[in-house]
């Protein structure tokens, strides 16, 4: 097994820390989770390059500092149930295992939702679920969720997604609005989810994300 322990301290120190993110969690399961058990295996030598990896089927791993930045504004505490929504190959379901309670990962992609599974139980990561589900559809039967993070872009988030969300819970999404996109952070008071301006980021669209086209006579 190869020790990429060096290359994981150069991310952090030239991509996460120079990006204004500092909270000792994030640092902590970053400089811990190995990036390189999930990814595919022809990327591994880029695994810690900065700028999103493709993983196919128009999918990525998030570019470093976009998903620090993301874990930055969600704030994620250690009794935090987390949803975590286009898992990918699990490296976004690792880190979060890290620094919360326990992990729902939901994929729709069958074979990146099993080697999701596979890269979890072999990193030795046992407080997260991987579930082969729509990712629209999130995962009402483990739910409501303290936090909720959308590893893509969204045009939209759907009503069915928001309704898992724990009132006072947070949720996380790039909103792919203009040439820099907008990731928002979300709080929900009073049965009603408000949205604010976290941080500018750009990612590629999810499935079941897109705007809903709307036609007028």
């Amino acid at each position: 097994m190869l020790d990429n322990t060096k290359s994981r301290t150069m991310m952090v120190d030239t991509q996460v820390r120079p990006s204004d993110v500092t909270k000792f969690p994030i640092i902590d399961a970053m400089l811990r989770v190995r990036r390189e058990a999930f990814v595919p295996e022809s990327k591994r030598n880029v695994a810690y390059a900065g700028g999103d990896i493709d993983l196919g089927g128009g999918r990525v791993l998030l570019d470093p500092r976009t998903f620090a930045k993301m874990l930055d504004a969600l704030n994620i505490q250690p009794d935090d149930v987390v949803l975590d929504i286009g898992c990918g190959l699990g490296y976004s379901s690792a880190i979060l295992a890290h620094m919360a309670d326990a992990v729902v990962a939901v994929e729709e992609i069958e074979d990146l939702a099993r080697d999701a599974e596979m890269a979890l139980a072999e990193e030795g990561v046992d407080n997260a679920v991987v579930l082969t589900n729509a990712l629209a559809n999130g995962a009402a039967k483990h739910g409501p969720y303290d936090v909720i993070c959308i590893e893509g872009a969204v045009s939209d988030v759907p009503a069915e997604v928001l309704e898992q969300l724990k009132e006072g819970g947070r949720i996380l999404a790039i909103f792919a609005v203009g040439v820099l996109g907008e990731a928002r952070l979300g709080r929900k008071v009073n049965g009603k989810v408000s949205w604010s301006l976290a941080f500018n980021a750009t990612a590629p669209i999810l499935s079941g994300f897109e705007s809903e086209a709307v036609f007028a006579l």
